[in-house]
């Protein structure tokens, strides 16, 4: 057998951020074969947390992958158990992967079908390959909680603590712009894009609130449905993505922004990390 060095076991240690210990004993029952050590310890990582499935997993956090000149755009909810993890660099270049690769590969019907693809930042290893790696150092459940792809070109953002997402669907514009208008999405929360887009029994319900609102004012009948045509416009404001003031410069709708941009609004999705796959709001014209 191999004599099984301090050096070779640091080797190991610095390659897998394992356990000193751990690598020691991969290294022994390998015969001081450093590739089968490394199988080693990801096929022991596998197991001790396949016996960990069963954990809450409420933190994690959101990751996109768009761009204007990008004919497909993906949105996808990594989970895991603490809030530390959800910062740590490699869980979150994992997430970034797994929209990558949601988007530009064939996509996914399942989590399990999407981890099996490759992983865009390491070639020649599966995305699965990179989570039980990473999973088998933090020792922390990484959970995909939901994916969604968008066919089209998409503008997009994400808070820095990763716990809301957007994409914004448009045509012409630049980026910068389509992520601007996402951002004030992640801000606003819109209900609809358009006022066309909202459901006509609320916009009936908000009239006839303002009607009887007027009418106990003492306002003249004749001049009751201008005066309610006029408030429901801070109604839309407080709704419509379109009518909303834009918050880099509330003097200007979104609307109007957009479309001094050349751009035209399509749709949008905005995800909260942890909500109900129902609790999601998604608009399209």
């Amino acid at each position: 057998m191999a004599e099984i060095t301090a050096a070779m076991v640091k080797k190991l240690r610095d390659e897998t951020q394992l356990p000193m210990m751990d690598c020691k004993k991969a290294l022994n029952d390998c015969g001081g074969d450093m590739e089968a050590a490394k199988q080693r310890l990801r096929e022991e990582g596998r197991k001790f947390m396949g016996k960990r499935q069963d954990r809450t997993t409420e933190e994690g956090r959101l990751a996109i992958f768009c761009g204007l000149q990008q004919p497909v755009a993906a949105i996808v909810e990594l989970q895991c158990e603490s809030a530390p993890v959800a910062h740590n660099e490699e869980f979150v270049a994992l997430a970034a992967d797994l929209a990558k690769q949601l988007a530009t590969g064939p996509g996914a019907a399942t989590p399990e079908a999407l981890w099996r693809q490759p992983s865009p930042s390491h070639p020649g290893r599966t995305l699965e390959d990179i989570r039980d790696e990473v999973q088998n150092k933090i020792r922390e459940v990484f959970r995909l909680a939901r994916f969604h792809r968008v066919e089209g070109a998409c503008g997009g953002y994400v808070h820095h603590d990763g716990k809301s997402g957007v994409l914004v669907q448009a045509q012409g514009g630049a980026d910068e712009l389509a992520k601007d208008v996402a951002m004030h999405v992640a801000a606003m929360r819109p209900a609809a894009l358009s006022i066309a887009d909202l459901d006509p029994a609320e916009v009936d319900r908000e009239r006839s609130v303002l009607m009887d609102a007027a009418r106990k004012e003492g306002k003249p009948e004749n001049i009751i449905v201008k005066m309610v045509e006029g408030r429901l416009k801070n109604f839309y404001a407080e709704r419509v993505l379109e009518e909303q003031p834009f918050v880099k410069d509330e003097k200007q709708t979104v609307g109007a922004v957009a479309k001094a941009g050349g751009m035209k609004l399509k749709s949008f999705l905005l995800w909260q990390l942890g909500e109900s796959a129902d609790s999601a709001v998604e608009a399209a014209s």
